[in-house]
C-alpha cells in the first residue's frame, strides 16, 4: 500500500515506542495534534521551582516539619504519569522538612482497579524507590478508615495507611476525564484510595459530568469534599506532553492547585477536530489499557455511516475494574451494564479495534459486533474495501489525553 505514512506513539510502560500507519495514496489524512504535544519536559530544577511555589498552601517542606509520617498517593498504571520524574524533588522537600525514608510510604491509587507488582512499581517510581520505601497496593474492600459522609451522602472510607499518616501528598496527572472533567487533584483520594462503597456512591453522581466539565460537576465536588475531610494536605498535578513526560506542574491545595492546573490543561490538551470524515482513528495511547477513552474525541469526527477505529497497543489488554468490569457471561461489578460504552450504530457503521494482543472478553468495552484485527495493515485492507481509494480520515495520535476545543472550553 503506497501513500502517506503517519507514526503514532505506542506501548506506554512497555518500551514507549512508535507504530507506523500507512495510508492509500488517495486518502486525505488529517493528523489532529493537541496544542501541547511538543512541550519541552521540565528539568528537575524547574520541577523543584514549581514545588517551591505552591497554590493556596504552605511549601511541602514546611508541612513536613510538623509531620511524623507521610503517605504519598500515586496514580496507577492506567495513567502514563512518569512519577519518577517528579519524585526526586518531592522527596527533597520532605527530607528538607526533617522526614526520613522510614517515615514515608507510597500507596498506589488504583481505586477499584486491580493491584500491581514490583515490576510496575519500578516502572512508575524508579528502580530504587520500592527497595528504599514501603510501597503498597490499595484494597478497596478492606483496611479502611471511616471518616463520615459528604453532603451528598457519600460514605468517606479511606485507605487506612493513608488515613494513619499525618501528612498526605498526592502526585498524579491532570488528564481529560469523562466523569470528573479532568483527573488529578481530589480524584487521587476518591476514588483513588477509597473503599468500594465510597466509589459506588460517588460514581452514581452524574450531574454536570463530562470531559472538561468542572464548575457544575457534582461528582468532582463530592470528591473534593471527601479529600478535605480526609485532610489531603498537598496535591501535585502534572501536565504531560506527547511523550508522557512532565511538561508542567501545579501544586498546593487540593482544590485551588487543581483549578489552576485545569486552566493550563484546557489549553494544553485542546485539539481542533475535523467533522464528517469517513474514518476516525483514535489511538488509545497513553492509556491503551483503558483504550475506550480514545472515544470521546474520535467520535466527534466520524460521519453518519462512517467507521470509528481504535488503536490499542498494549500487552495488558483492558485493565481489571472491580466496580464496572465484566466477570462472567452476563454479570460484572456493581457498576457493570449489559449495554456498551461506545457502540452508537445510529452514528457510525462499525467500531474496529486494532490490537496485536486480542482478548475476546474486552469486546464489551467497544460494542458487541465490533471488528477486531491484529494489525493496522489488516484494518486498512478492510477499510479500503468499504471506502475505496478515496476517503477522508482523521487521526488523533494520543486520543486518550486529547480533548476537543469545544470541550476544553466547557466550564
Amino acid at each position: 500500500m503506497s501513500g502517506s505514512t503517519v507514526e503514532v506513539p505506542a506501548w506506554e510502560w512497555y518500551g514507549w515506542g512508535k507504530e507506523e500507519l500507512r495510508f492509500p495514496e488517495g486518502w486525505n489524512v488529517h493528523v489532529q495534534r493537541m496544542r501541547g504535544h511538543g512541550a519541552k519536559p521540565l528539568s528537575q530544577e524547574e520541577i523543584s521551582g514549581r514545588l517551591a511555589r505552591p497554590k493556596g498552601s504552605q511549601q511541602l517542606r514546611d508541612l513536613a516539619s510538623d509531620a511524623k509520617r507521610c503517605a504519598i498517593i500515586i496514580d496507577d498504571m492506567t495513567r502514563p504519569t512518569k512519577t519518577y520524574q517528579i519524585l526526586p524533588s518531592v522527596l527533597n522537600e520532605l527530607h528538607g522538612g526533617g522526614l526520613e525514608d522510614d517515615q514515608i510510604s507510597f500507596v498506589m491509587a488504583s481505586g477499584a482497579h486491580s493491584g500491581r507488582t514490583l515490576i510496575d512499581f519500578r516502572k512508575k517510581l524508579g528502580n530504587d524507590v520500592p527497595s528504599r520505601f514501603m510501597v503498597y497496593n490499595h484494597n478497596p474492600y478492606e483496611n479502611l478508615a471511616d471518616l463520615g459522609e459528604t453532603s451528598q451522602g457519600t460514605p468517606v472510607r479511606v485507605n487506612r495507611e493513608v488515613a494513619d499518616c499525618d501528612l498526605k501528598v498526592s502526585v498524579g496527572a491532570v488528564l481529560p476525564h469523562f466523569g470528573y472533567g479532568f483527573g488529578g487533584g481530589a480524584k487521587m483520594l476518591l476514588p483513588g484510595v477509597a473503599g468500594i462503597e465510597s466509589i459506588w456512591a460517588n460514581h452514581a453522581i452524574g450531574e454536570g459530568t463530562g470531559p472538561g466539565k468542572i464548575d457544575e460537576n457534582v461528582r468532582r465536588h463530592d470528591s473534593e469534599e471527601a479529600a478535605v475531610m480526609a485532610e489531603l494536605d498537598f496535591s501535585v498535578n502534572a501536565l504531560l506532553n506527547e511523550g508522557s513526560d512532565v511538561a508542567d506542574l501545579v501544586c498546593g491545595d487540593v482544590v485551588e492547585a487543581h483549578r489552576e492546573a485545569v486552566k493550563l490543561a484546557r489549553a494544553h490538551y485542546a485539539t481542533p477536530t475535523v467533522k464528517d470524515v469517513d474514518i476516525s482513528i483514535g489511538n488509545g495511547y497513553p492509556m491503551a489499557n483503558e483504550g475506550y477513552k480514545a472515544y470521546h474525541i474520535a467520535v466527534e469526527s466520524v460521519r453518519e455511516g462512517g467507521d470509528l477505529v481504535f488503536l490499542i497497543y498494549t500487552p495488558e489488554g483492558c485493565r481489571v475494574h472491580y466496580y464496572n468490569g465484566r466477570f462472567g457471561l452476563g454479570f460484572g461489578g456493581r457498576g457493570w451494564r449489559p449495554d456498551v460504552y461506545v457502540k452508537r450504530p445510529w452514528v457510525m457503521d462499525r467500531v474496529m479495534v486494532v490490537s496485536p494482543h486480542l482478548m475476546k472478553a474486552d469486546e464489551w468495552y467497544y460494542g458487541k459486533g465490533s471488528v477486531w484485527v491484529r494489525s493496522w495493515e489488516e484494518a486498512a485492507r478492510e477499510l479500503v474495501e468499504t471506502h475505496g481509494r478515496e476517503a477522508e480520515v482523521a487521526i488523533y495520535p494520543y486520543a486518550a489525553m486529547q480533548i476537543s476545543e469545544s470541550n476544553a472550553e466547557a466550564s
